[in-house]
């Protein structure tokens, strides 16, 4: 039972934000010659947590507040940014600040400018924003460099370098796989989502009963298709998004993520469906990769990296979720015959599923906070 719980805390553990609101800056810097622009868009919430802008705690941050503080948050994010023209610092200031919308809130955005010692052969660039207070948070870098480069900075990809020739095949594929795993093991919504399929994966329903499955390695191949079936169509609707092909709008996209991890909960419960489920995390699927393809939007993916970038994304939430199978499945298979597996794991693990269903649902269909710690 140790093990079955250990599985449970392991799908439902994550950090302060779901996968489509992690913390997340936005970078855009243009290099011609010695001259150096561009915006920097960093959360107002992010720079409140780091700095307190709230002077009078009550827990709304104006533009007045924002306003005066302007000169700190500043040469805050100026000391967590070095750009390098082969290894020679470039100068960097802020021009002006105004406040801007994202999908998932306001952010005060940096104007940048600078310049260099010379025109670069290879830039570096040192990210560091965050880092201390959030492991989580990522840095979404846009390039305009010799031809349109991007990239993400993260605890363990704090410098990025880049030259004429842009960066490689592999090097994309890399960082992008990372992202895609990275994207899975730490968003909640999605975990939860994953949870509610994987909790019930070792029994079967008949009737009104929960009969135990007959072998691990039709449980495992049952599931596994699921999750394939997910991933294909998140990789779809990621791709046609990210490409500009459609926009759905945001709130709808969120609130359906929100749905999906109630009916996930709900259906282990008082099943609803309980035969072709590939075809239900196939339809979520398509919603799950609409929510994640604004981030990459404004990533900027390069023209030529474009594919790569996208197929290895997918490919690393593939191998996440088939990771978090593999690790969660042989613990609940071996106590499957056990009540206590459906009264202390299933029953209660669904249940909280639905409650988080139930609380994303109402803030992001209706647009308020409802202060429960985590969602």
């Amino acid at each position: 039972m140790r093990a079955s719980l250990a599985a449970l805390l392991l799908l439902l553990w994550a950090g302060t934000a779901n996968a489509h609101k992690a913390s997340t800056s936005y970078l855009f810097l243009t290099v011609e010659g010695t001259a150096v622009t561009g915006r920097w868009d960093i959360a107002l919430r992010d720079l409140d947590y780091a700095l307190g802008l709230d002077a009078n705690n009550d827990a709304v941050l104006t533009w007045g507040e924002v306003r005066k503080q302007q000169a700190r948050i500043a040469s805050y994010a100026l000391g967590r940014l070095i750009v390098s023209a082969d290894k020679s610092p470039c100068t960097l200031s802020v021009q002006n600040l105004q406040v801007m919308d994202h999908s998932d809130g306001h952010y005060a955005s940096l104007a940048l400018a600078g310049s260099c010692p010379h025109s670069p052969v290879s830039l570096s660039l040192d990210y560091s924003l965050l880092f201390e207070l959030d492991a989580l948070h990522r840095g979404l870098l846009n390039l305009q460099f010799r031809g349109s480069q991007s990239g993400i900075f993260g605890p363990d990809a704090r410098r990025l370098r880049f030259n004429v020739a842009g960066a490689s095949t592999a090097s994309v594929f890399r960082q992008y796989f990372h992202e895609g795993l990275w994207h899975v093991w730490t968003g909640l919504d999605h975990m939860l989502f994953l949870a509610g399929l994987f909790l019930p994966a070792v029994l079967r329903r008949s009737g009104k009963k929960w009969l135990p499955a007959e072998s691990l390695r039709g449980a495992f191949a049952q599931t596994a298709i699921m999750v394939t079936a997910f991933t294909l169509a998140h990789t779809l609707t990621l791709s046609l998004a990210a490409t500009g092909v459609f926009s759905p709008p945001s709130r709808w996209v969120e609130s359906g993520v929100a749905l999906s991890v109630l009916f996930a909960g709900l259906n282990n419960l008082i099943p609803m469906v309980y035969r072709g489920l590939f075809f239900v995390a196939g339809g979520f699927g398509l919603i799950h990769g609409a929510a994640i393809a604004g981030g990459l939007i404004e990533l900027g993916l390069p023209p030529g990296g474009r594919v790569w970038a996208l197929l290895a994304f997918n490919l690393g939430v593939e191998a996440a979720q088939l990771a978090i199978l593999i690790a969660v499945l042989p613990p609940s298979f071996a106590l499957r015959r056990f009540a206590a597996y459906r009264w202390l794991v299933l029953l209660p693990g669904s249940a909280f599923i639905c409650f988080a269903g139930v609380v994303w649902l109402l803030q992001r269909g209706l647009n308020i906070n409802l202060g429960v710690p985590f969602l």
